[in-house]
């Protein structure tokens, strides 16, 4: 269905090759998932594939690619609309139309479909991707995750014979993912569609994978084949291979499920070790770095911010409900909760960008909304979803120059925080022209170097490889280890797991749910880690707590 032959892609102004010599192959009714580092080159091989490298990205390409004995050097991606779906990394990107349903109509009406098919096809997709109590919505007032929702459906409703997918559920949470995926599963199984994505939360999929297609880095040779053969050496894994690898299991399991029937010998051993510990040792090994000590004192803290009675609506329509919080200095706060729960609107009227029509808002004994900018930077710093919004120079450098100059730092400190959090990030390139992990690291760097006192992040780590989200989560500790609070909204319970001390989950506005991480993610299914559900009931969340146990002497 897809063929590349020794094809090499080279953009705009680049010394070197993104992707060098790539020799690949991808059968209907298959579904591929194109894995690598950040900035390796995943959504440029995606945009080759119906021609929107080099056609509308610029730069060469050299060799051939088709696409059902379609070659893109000869068609343009337009004349790939009635066999290619693509949905990118930016749902709004693709948006063409202001309502929900409208827009799962658009790419229907393009085709030229009879009204009466584009009617069914609209219902069996608001249906699929449980979109129908949104269909009258307009998408400009959706949430991020139900707009990625809208996307893939908007390509869906086309009948597409290849299905072309950058980050498909990274703004989606857990169990919105597990639906969409579910339903590409059943595209490829009982439709016969070839599916093709790039994923970083390999936690989700690896597992549903027919090939693997990992990218060594830039300009370096692809390797193509099955998922374990792929995993049991590549540099970025989910934590059940990492949980294979650790405890030496071969062949490596993919799932929870298979891990769990692997695991009983390792589970019996874990816990032979923590009834053999002491007391205290065993509390600080039942949880991510020792998340249940940090969350319990945290009562005796220093409080950044204060919450009371927070009520948001937009269009009339409530999103927050009367919230009370304290943020706490020293402490990592992260905020869960299903697409639409009122996650980004708390953060964004805790820093003033949205009105609140009742309650109080207090940072540093300050209202946000009513600081002037330079004594905003430095109280409180918001990293939005769309790291973009806050891109306006011409280079990476640029920005970086600016981010000084607003926050009265020396220069360099901006660039410091880039070097330290991706290295690999030029600061000649266009911040436009980066990949969207690689801007949001950007953005964040550009938030902290004002250090402010209460840091906001929204869906952080979108785009984000598990080496980078380890590097972030040393970086938000070394935040909170000097004073600051941060608060983190997440659809990421691997990195809620890692990173925060205390975990908040919203429903319809409200908070259900505020407690210790490792007590609030072990209680529900849905944002359990991989790790607690294939070692329950061990209060064990990561990895490292694993690996913590195993090598602490027990006498």
């Amino acid at each position: 269905m897809i063929r590349f032959e020794s094809v090499t892609m080279r953009y705009p102004d680049s010394d070197a090759p993104t992707l060098a010599n790539v020799d690949l192959q991808i059968s209907e009714a298959e579904l591929c998932l194109v894995v690598g580092r950040t900035g390796t080159g995943k959504t440029t091989l995606l945009k080759a594939i119906n021609g929107l490298f080099p056609h509308f990205t610029g730069g060469t390409l050299t060799g051939r690619i088709t696409v059902a004995g379609r070659s893109t050097a000869d068609h343009l991606p337009r004349e790939f609309a009635d066999v290619i779906g693509m949905v990118g990394q930016d749902p709004n990107d693709g948006f063409v139309t202001d309502i929900v349903e409208e827009e799962l109509a658009y790419g229907m009406e393009s085709l030229g479909l009879a009204g009466t098919v584009m009617r069914r096809r609209v219902e069996e997709t608001l249906d699929i991707l449980g979109l129908v109590d949104l269909r009258h919505r307009a998408l400009s007032t959706l949430s991020g995750g139900e707009r990625q929702r809208v996307a893939i459906g908007s390509v869906l409703t086309t009948h597409p014979s290849v299905l072309v997918l950058d980050e498909p559920t990274s703004a989606l949470d857990p169990p919105a993912a597990d639906e969409v995926l579910a339903v590409l599963q059943r595209l490829v199984h009982d439709l016969g569609l070839t599916v093709v994505l790039a994923e970083h939360r390999l936690e989700r999929v690896v597992h549903l994978a027919d090939t693997m297609v990992h990218l060594t880095g830039v300009g370096q040779p692809i390797e193509v084949g099955t998922p374990a053969d792929i995993m049991a050496t590549s540099s970025v894994a989910p934590p059940v291979i990492e949980l294979g690898r650790l405890a030496g299991w071969h062949p490596l399991p993919l799932s929870v499920r298979d891990a769990r029937r692997r695991a009983t010998g390792l589970t019996t051993d874990l816990r032979t070790r923590r009834a053999a510990s002491s007391t205290e040792n065993s509390d600080r090994n039942a949880t991510s770095a020792g998340l249940l000590n940090r969350a319990s004192a945290a009562v005796d803290r220093k409080v950044v911010g204060q919450i009371r009675g927070l009520t948001v609506a937009y269009g009339g329509k409530p999103v927050l409900h009367g919230i009370d919080l304290d943020l706490l200095a020293g402490q990592v706060m992260a905020v869960m909760g299903r697409n639409g729960a009122g996650k980004s609107s708390l953060l964004r009227a805790i820093v003033g960008a949205t009105q609140h029509q009742r309650g109080t808002v207090s940072v540093t004994g300050h209202d946000p909304a009513t600081l002037p900018a330079h004594r905003l930077v430095r109280t409180v710093g918001l990293v939005p979803q769309d790291p973009s919004d806050l891109l306006y120079a011409e280079s990476v450098d640029a920005e970086c120059a600016a981010a000084d100059r607003d926050a009265g730092t020396p220069a360099g400190t901006c660039r410091g925080l880039v070097e330290q959090l991706m290295p690999s990030i030029s600061g000649s390139v266009h911040p436009r022209d980066l990949s969207e992990g690689q801007r949001l690291i950007l953005v964040l760097a550009i938030v902290m170097t004002g250090s402010p006192a209460l840091l906001l992040l929204d869906e952080p780590t979108r785009g984000l490889d598990y080496p980078s989200k380890r590097t972030l989560t040393a970086i938000l500790q070394d935040l909170v280890n000097r004073g600051h609070a941060v608060v983190v909204a997440t659809h990421d319970v691997e990195f809620a797991a890692t990173a925060s001390d205390r975990t908040i989950v919203l429903a319809d506005g409200e908070i259900v749910v505020d407690g210790p991480t490792a007590e609030v993610v072990v209680a529900s299914p849905a944002f359990a880690p991989q790790i607690a559900k294939i070692l329950a009931p061990l209060p064990l969340l990561t990895v490292d707590d694993v690996r913590a146990l195993l090598e602490d002497e027990v006498a």
